[in-house]
């Protein structure tokens, strides 16, 4: 079994948990609250600049030149193409770049950058490829159950569209075989791998709930 395979199967219930979230099964049915799809996107646009850094941050770690390459042109990709897709989102709905990029980080989005900004920096290789495999993966799989349960095009087509493009299916496949290569390379890197791996998808599934839910940093009046 290929090692990004064996990866899937250990996070199978987190994979069927984002399938099941009211988040991914409104946006596919168009229901979805706007007020929701727009907390995603601000605070996905401040999550894909971490993501990009990480990737970046994971070229300075590749041994050969291929691999150095194709990490520092993803982030290049991300920062260029991907989060252009999300001012365009935000303008559709009267909201400016600077708005994006004055968002507050919400929590979960502060726990899920600051993970994967420090695998990068001080994890291996192999931990980096599994970290940031759960994001690429699990867009496409949930982006094809909402494709699969969409009955007709509605607002949020173009989301479904752009993370089931074959754009993004090859830019996947990439991730998988990456994380497959680092997994036979380095064998003793598995239980590091899986560990990386499982706490990336637990934040995937926390990033619908924090998007759903519209979660800040309220703390309330509660009394000590």
């Amino acid at each position: 079994m290929a090692f990004s395979d064996r990866l899937l199967e250990t996070g199978a219930s987190l994979w069927d948990a984002q399938k099941r979230h009211p988040f991914v099964r409104e946006l596919a049915d168009g229901t979805l609250a706007e007020e929701a799809f727009l907390h995603w996107v601000r605070q996905d646009y401040r999550y894909l600049l971490d993501y990009a850094r990480t990737f970046a941050m994971a070229g300075t770690k590749a041994r050969d030149e291929e691999t150095m390459t194709h990490l520092v042109d993803v982030a290049h990709t991300i920062l260029d193409y991907e989060m252009d897709l999300h001012r365009e989102f935000a303008a559709d709905y009267g909201i400016d770049r600077s708005d994006l990029e004055a968002t507050e980080k919400a929590p979960t989005c502060v726990a899920y950058t600051n993970f994967l900004v420090r695998t990068a920096s001080e994890g291996s290789l192999a931990e980096i490829a599994a970290a940031i495999y759960p994001c690429g993966q699990g867009y496409l799989d949930v982006a094809e159950h909402m494709a699969d349960r969409a009955s007709e095009e509605h607002r949020y087509t173009p989301f479904i569209e752009k993370y089931t493009s074959d754009e993004f299916r090859e830019a996947v496949d990439w991730m998988c075989t990456f994380v497959d290569r680092c997994g036979e390379r380095y064998p003793g890197e598995h239980e590091a791998m899986e560990e990386a791996f499982l706490t990336s998808a637990r934040l995937e599934y926390r990033f619908w709930e924090m998007a759903y839910t519209r979660e800040g940093w309220d703390v309330g009046s509660t009394e000590y």
